[in-house]
């Protein structure tokens, strides 16, 4: 005859486990949710600050197009000394990063 007791607090036991497996299965999540929140928190705010610091830059803004602002983009980032510059910087950012 099977020991009773033995089978029960076994079965107590995998029900503690699978309830914390659970609750970390869910903290989880919950702490994934956190980080993707903070990380286009984060971006939003690298757009918006980068965008404004364009605007600043032009003349009469809210009269150029989207396209206008891209053409002037692309023509700012394919000059050689631009490309340069770019390179240097994410040179220096990349040595500075442990």
């Amino acid at each position: 005859m099977p020991d009773t007791s033995k089978l029960g607090k076994l079965n107590r036991e995998l029900e503690k486990s699978e309830k914390k497996l659970r609750k970390a299965i869910n903290d989880e999540k919950a702490l994934q949710y956190q980080l993707k929140q903070l990380t286009r928190k984060e971006r939003t705010h690298r757009l918006c600050t980068r965008g404004g610091r364009r605007e600043r830059c032009l003349q009469e803004p809210e009269r150029l197009t989207d396209d206008d602002v891209m053409l002037l983009l692309k023509l700012i980032f394919h000059r050689q000394d631009t490309q340069e510059l770019l390179r240097k910087l994410l040179e220096r950012e990349k040595a500075e990063t442990p």
